[in-house]
């Protein structure tokens, strides 16, 4: 885990005195200001841009979710949790890239008052894992079969300056930041078994310090703040902004969710343009020359649009393989292109996906063609929880198809078939190879490209120390 910069706006404060940046932004007071080149500044604001990205998405996502108020399937005001029922099919179109393998269970922590105490129970053997992210979205902690076990337990999620006395029994699990994002995700063998992941997740809970050893409930009536926008995504706010308005954003919440010793560079530079937590940007930017306000601006735009142009990690046999999630350090554009193209990355000890777009000579995967995936024995997906194959249209959504079937893997109902020497071989074509309809086959679209995504659950050292890849698809006449 990083180490947490706990005298940060000190730092700044020193930092900004050094850098004769500017002299303050009191209120109704113009700031002094030192000149700047406007090509370093617009270098400055790409780099800034990139950086507070997470900060901002992870803001405005979580206002969107906890703005309810009593919990249901896709949202629960703070410090409970909400719980996905049931798998998403090829009606869903709200995420992109859906997950039909756990149902999930997501909660929204707020540290600054007091801990709260997440409680799990036994999950009697069944996979899990419930990752703990900050508002840099790097994984601080991660509870489960990996890291915990499959029995009960609870947790203090803790903010970064208590440093109280906790319960017996109860283990600390430190935020780096005031907010922190928890995403359960519980393994399930489809709708057949929904009940039983139904009663684990029914159990979890979030127990204010104060609470414990009370017969607490959660309130059900929490007010909503009217204010928070839930006619636009998340992201398409985001994108909405102009530089100003997005950099005082992020300026503001850095305050109570600083940046990492590690970032101090970073920090040190974006001073020049004075960018530092707490700022009033708006009133500094306003004071700025014309030119250096436009190449801020385009040092701004340049960056959203690098961001998801991006294509982050290595290719292996076609298969696009992205390291590194979860735990960033300062490459600032591998998470900002994570968190553009799926919030809420597990770290690579928890899970692993590698996706695939193109056959090994670079053609796009196409429902007009047949194809196989075969495993031999010792390739098969090495995890020690489970893993999985789905499919996805050129829209990167469940495809429709005559037996409903999105996936499949080591949990499949009915079992794949394995051949006599262990291997497996899976029939990826828009119709049946056989009339029995196998359970090896994944449905393509009915027309036009498609994707796939390897899903593996707690991989094995192979997977994570980047000696172990998907094999090359073939395509068959």
């Amino acid at each position: 885990m990083k180490n947490f910069l706990h005298n940060f706006l000190i730092l700044a404060v020193l930092l900004a005195t050094v850098s004769a940046v500017f002299a303050g932004c009191t209120p109704g007071v113009k700031p002094v200001q030192q000149a700047i080149d406007p090509q370093e500044a617009q270098q400055i604001a790409y780099d800034a841009t990139v950086f507070g990205f997470p900060l901002v998405i992870m803001d405005l996502t979580r206002q969107a979710f906890t703005a309810v108020p009593a919990s249901t399937e896709n949202g629960a005001p703070v410090g409970q949790f909400s719980s996905k029922k049931t798998f998403p099919d090829a009606t869903f179109t709200t995420v992109v890239r859906p997950n039909a393998d756990t149902l999930y269970s997501t909660a929204w922590v707020d540290t600054a008052g007091e801990p709260f105490i997440l409680s799990v129970p036994d999950t009697n053997g069944r996979y899990y894992m419930m990752s703990l992210q900050d508002y840099w979205t790097d994984v601080f902690s991660s509870v489960g079969s990996r890291t915990t076990g499959t029995g009960a337990g609870n947790f203090a999620i803790t903010g970064s300056g208590w440093s109280g006395k906790l319960p017996e029994g109860v283990t600390e699990l430190k935020s780096p930041t005031r907010w922190a994002w928890i995403i359960g995700r519980f393994a399930c063998a489809g709708s057949a078994d929904y009940e039983n992941v139904w009663k684990i997740q029914d159990q979890l809970k979030l127990t204010p310090l104060s609470a414990w050893g009370a017969d607490y409930t959660p309130p059900s009536d929490v007010p909503v703040d009217p204010n928070v926008n839930l006619k636009v995504a998340p992201l398409n706010q985001l994108l909405a902004m102009d530089a100003p308005t997005y950099i005082d954003y992020f300026c503001r919440v850095m305050v109570e969710n600083p940046p990492y010793q590690a970032d101090a560079p970073i920090l040190a530079r974006m001073l020049k343009i004075g960018i530092k937590p707490g700022a009033d940007y708006q009133a500094y930017y306003a004071g700025l020359d014309d030119d250096v306000k436009s190449a801020i601006q385009a040092g701004y735009q340049s960056a959203l649009a690098k961001i998801p142009a991006t294509g982050p990690g290595e290719d292996k046999n076609g298969w696009r393989m992205v390291y590194g999630a979860g735990d960033y350090g300062t490459d600032y554009m591998l998470r900002a292109v994570i968190d553009y193209q799926g919030l809420g990355a597990n770290l690579d000890d928890d899970a692993f996906y590698p996706s695939l777009y193109r056959n090994i000579d670079g053609e796009w995967l196409s429902s007009d063609n047949k194809y196989v995936l075969h495993f031999d024995k010792d390739v098969i997906p090495p995890v020690n929880g489970f893993w999985s194959l789905s499919m996805y249209n050129d829209k990167i959504l469940f495809a429709a198809n005559p037996i409903n079937r999105y996936n499949l893997g080591s949990m499949s109902n009915p079992p794949l078939i394995t051949n006599a020497d262990g291997s497996i071989d899976i029939y990826i074509q828009r119709d049946s190879p056989d009339s029995a309809g196998t359970p090896n086959w994944l449905p393509a679209p009915a027309g036009g490209n498609f994707s796939l995504t390897l899903r593996l659950y707690w991989p094995k050292e192979s997977v994570v120390d980047k000696s172990w890849a998907p094999p090359a698809i073939q395509q068959v006449k």
